[in-house]
């Protein structure tokens, strides 16, 4: 029998998951990884091995609407238990969007840390509801496997009380209410890679772009985070793709007066209905967008770049200066044409792209002439969640109750 660690990434509408082996640290080899999409609507299940080869590929049918998350981890669990059954799962690590003030590292999951997770939940209602559900499917599926929590705002507890604070009352900075930060399992990927990549630049001062359907910024120096673009919730900073970034506080009373929108359907909109495919009125799908003739679509993309382009800008000045420039996840990889013109936009900052470079993905993108070195790296969450687990798995395992 081989000893595996098991990764779940539970999101509202999908379950991501990915398995390795039981070795240690950087030396874990991907046995696969999948996903279920489409949950609550037209359920799918996709596999595939680390060499790509699809080992998995299920709809599940007119009845799937129905399927919650816990029946499709118990399809994930039958699933693996008749054509991985040479594999234990050892331990499980689960992304956890929030975890507040207190957990800035990942931590071993009991009755105790679970509840102190609960509490959490009205930080971030639309994705932690979900991680913990998947905590506590798994402990009734698999109740002797230690679990393991990896924090998305953890990598951003480096921040100065000063980048964290809002402009409030001190009394609701006591309640918690400030910035956080997120993406920040993608960034410490990022920020390992950049150093094996690139040591000189990565203890520099760097702004790593990860752009895809949710996005973001984060200002960096010597690989540790300075100042990011999301902040409370995961809805400021960036335009994305169903979510508006930066707005104005006034925007939303207003609809509150104005148009009698309630918190509810405010939320909806703000997390369901803007950015992207707000703008366009056609899609959240940057190549859907890219790809249209649509003045709508150009419109969407365009202010994409610009938002992106004037918060590289901001970040900058947190750094005071800029040495690298990282693109990373969907958008920011598989885009030549965003990341060329949001490099044309940085061109004020010793920017200059390599066409050819960026064209073929790189890794570096930036002319010899560039001021500014410029990167395109895969990110990995789902590794950097097995290694944390594979780091915490030693210690005496607490079940939950």
């Amino acid at each position: 029998m081989v000893s595996t660690i098991l990764t779940l990434n539970a999101g509202s509408s999908s379950l991501k998951f990915s398995l390795w082996n039981g070795a240690a640290g950087a030396d874990l080899s991907e046995l696969f990884r999948g996903e279920f999409e489409k949950i609550g609507s037209a359920p799918h299940l996709m596999v595939r091995r680390a060499d790509g080869d699809t080992i998995a590929d299920k709809d599940f049918g007119q009845n799937g609407a129905k399927l919650t998350h816990e029946d499709l981890l118990n399809e994930l669990f039958a699933w693996m238990s008749q054509s991985h059954r040479q594999n234990t799962i050892k331990a499980i690590g689960h992304r956890i969007v929030h975890g507040g003030t207190r957990f800035v590292a990942p931590v071993r999951v009991d009755d105790q840390v679970m509840a102190e997770l609960r509490k959490l939940e009205p930080l971030a209602p639309l994705h932690q509801p979900h991680n913990l559900a998947a905590i506590r499917a798994c402990a009734r599926l698999a109740p002797d496997v230690s679990q393991v929590a990896c924090f998305d705002t953890a990598f951003h507890h480096t921040m100065s009380p000063l980048a964290r604070r809002l402009g409030l009352p001190r009394a609701y900075d006591d309640a918690g209410v400030r910035r956080y930060g997120f993406h920040g399992l993608s960034y410490e990927f990022i920020a390992r890679r950049l150093r094996a990549i690139d040591p000189g630049v990565a203890s520099g001062r760097v702004v790593v772009a990860h752009l895809g359907n949710g996005a973001s910024l984060c200002a960096m120096r010597d690989g540790r985070s300075i100042d990011t673009t999301m902040s409370f919730t995961a809805l400021d900073g960036l335009l994305m793709g169903t979510r508006p970034g930066t707005l104005d506080p006034g925007a939303v009373t207003y609809l509150m007066r104005e148009h009698a929108m309630t918190a509810d359907e405010i939320e909806d909109v703000l997390y369901h209905r803007s950015g992207l495919a707000g703008v366009s009125g056609i899609s959240s799908d940057m190549r859907t967008l890219l790809s249209s003739g649509d003045s709508h679509a150009r419109e969407a993309v365009d202010l994409f770049v610009f938002r992106a382009a004037c918060q590289i800008g901001a970040l900058t000045a947190s750094l005071e200066g800029l040495d690298g420039l990282v693109f990373t996840a969907g958008i920011g990889e598989h885009s030549p044409e965003i990341r060329s013109r949001i490099c044309a936009r940085c061109a004020w900052l010793g920017v200059v792209l390599d066409e050819h470079a960026n064209d073929a993905a790189g890794p570096r993108l930036s002319a010899p002439a560039s001021r500014v070195q410029v990167h395109v790296i895969a990110t990995d969450e789902e590794r950097m969640i097995a290694e944390h687990t594979s780091e915490h798995i030693g210690s005496v395992p607490r079940r939950l109750t």
